[in-house]
């Protein structure tokens, strides 16, 4: 019999506490939780979450085994769809998405889902040498440009069908804005860096500090692969293009988060310390912005975000905008820098806002913010950091010459991630700018059937 109680509430890392590390704040289900949840599931014929799952996992299918404690047979159905549970269950926006359609909204809240696909990563990882090994069955080779989202799922897959993979990443670790972008607290690079593992053992070959353009060119890849899917991400970030802006101790939310993510500045023994002030504007209040702020109130700061619309125009997750709150982080809402000034030093000093209100739709569908003429303030600071959203990096236009782009700078591919290039595919953030992680993954999966369909018929 289904459980019509409320939704069960995962285990949280203490509010006062996580704000002085960088330990995971959510710990997730124990496993009597996990069954509890799982039986609130009401095993609908209609499904109407799966039709929410960018990557199509079979949701019914695998909160049923998860009812009877079976997390093996759970693994087997999420496996067939994604590869990287343990990581989508922690950021995915479920909310959005499956959980958004689930039809126990009606009563006690939405299941779980999130939280139950987690569990089965766990278990996963929990098993070092449970990923399968997909020995090359045939001579077709597929180049993967990049080791995100977007990469990884689409080599899963057609390691999974027998083809030989190599991803090629600039950086020197793998796993793109998992490892780069995402903190720690949110994301544990542990987690990520057993996913890779378990890619690299079922077949699957990385080569780091590869810039495709510049280590390897592209005629080189078309030469000696079969298949290639370009899957560089968005990683150029945008300004405000204020004055200003250009003052020391302002930056990218990009440049911040890499250097603490990968390069580890936050650890007091790292050897690539970054700045943070005391008290630091974060402007912006995407994903990026919540864990940008979250991260320079853990090196100390006091942190102010400034948003030029309303809190119901947050397009953050609102799982993170209640975390920040819970952390102290301050909400200038409906509020929008108009310039900055610095001291003798250069050193930025203040930032002045003006205030806002929101008035008809704009093309994103959200009320376009206008300002207020004379409503002028200023918000002292020792830092900025900006998270505008990115774009795909220059060097992506110089080296693909043959293929199309927007004028965005994004490449042009079809519903089939095909560019028009023979044998050449492209997905995630290269092609739609910055997006989900789990959308970025669809684009690896779609992207991968396409390449396999090509690879077959070409023969």
């Amino acid at each position: 019999m289904a459980n019509m109680g409320k939704r069960n509430t995962p285990r949280m890392q203490d509010k006062d506490e996580r704000i002085h590390n960088f330990d995971e704040v959510c710990l997730g289900f124990d496993d009597a939780t996990m069954v509890d949840e799982a039986n609130r599931c009401l095993g609908c014929a209609a499904a109407p979450c799966k039709a929410g799952c960018p990557v199509g996992i079979n949701i019914p299918e695998f909160i049923a085994c998860l009812k009877e404690g079976d997390k093996e047979g759970a693994s087997r159905i999420i496996e067939k769809s994604n590869k990287l549970p343990a990581v989508c269950g922690r950021v995915c926006p479920q909310e959005r998405q499956c959980e958004k359609r689930c039809v126990r909204n009606k009563a006690g809240g939405a299941v779980a889902i999130g939280q139950l696909e987690r569990c089965v990563g766990e278990y996963n990882l929990s098993r070092p040498d449970s990923a399968p090994v997909h020995p090359v069955t045939g001579a077709k080779r597929v180049a993967v440009i990049g080791s995100g989202p977007a990469g990884l799922s689409c080599a899963a897959d057609c390691v999974s069908a027998g083809c030989a993979v190599t991803i090629f990443e600039a950086f020197h670790k793998a796993g793109g804005v998992l490892t780069y972008g995402i903190p720690q607290f949110r994301l544990p690079k542990e987690i990520v860096d057993k996913e890779i593992a378990r890619l690299i053992n079922a077949g699957c070959e990385i080569k780091l500090n590869y810039v495709v353009g510049k280590s390897i060119t592209f005629e080189e890849l078309k030469r000696d692969y079969d298949a290639i899917f370009i899957s560089s991400g968005a990683g150029l970030p945008q300004f405000l293009n204020i004055a200003g802006e250009n003052l020391n101790g302002v930056m990218s939310a990009n440049e911040f988060l890499t250097r603490v993510n990968l390069m580890k500045a936050y650890l007091k023994e790292s050897d690539t310390p970054i700045y943070c002030g005391k008290n630091v504007v974060v402007v912006g209040a995407g994903n990026v912005a919540m864990d940008a702020a979250r991260t320079a109130r853990r090196l100390g700061a006091e942190v102010t975000i400034v948003y030029r619309r309303s809190r119901e125009e947050i397009p953050a997750r609102a799982e993170e905008v209640d975390h920040a709150e819970e952390e102290g982080i301050r909400f200038n809402l409906l509020s929008n820098p108009v310039s900055m000034s610095g001291d003798a030093d250069g050193m930025v000093q203040s930032v002045k806002c003006i205030r806002m209100s929101l008035g008809e739709p704009d093309a994103s569908g959200r009320r376009r913010p206008v300002a207020i003429e004379g409503s002028e303030y200023d918000i002292p600071t020792d830092q900025v950091i900006i998270a505008l959203g990115t774009s795909p990096n220059p060097l992506i236009r110089r080296t693909f010459t043959k293929l199309k782009f927007t004028p965005k700078g994004t490449i042009e591919a079809d519903e089939n991630m095909y560019t028009g290039e023979e044998g050449v595919y492209a997905g995630g953030d290269a092609v739609t700018g910055a997006a989900t992680v789990i959308s970025a993954m669809g684009a690896g999966r779609v992207a991968a059937a396409s390449i396999l369909k090509y690879l077959a018929e070409k023969k």
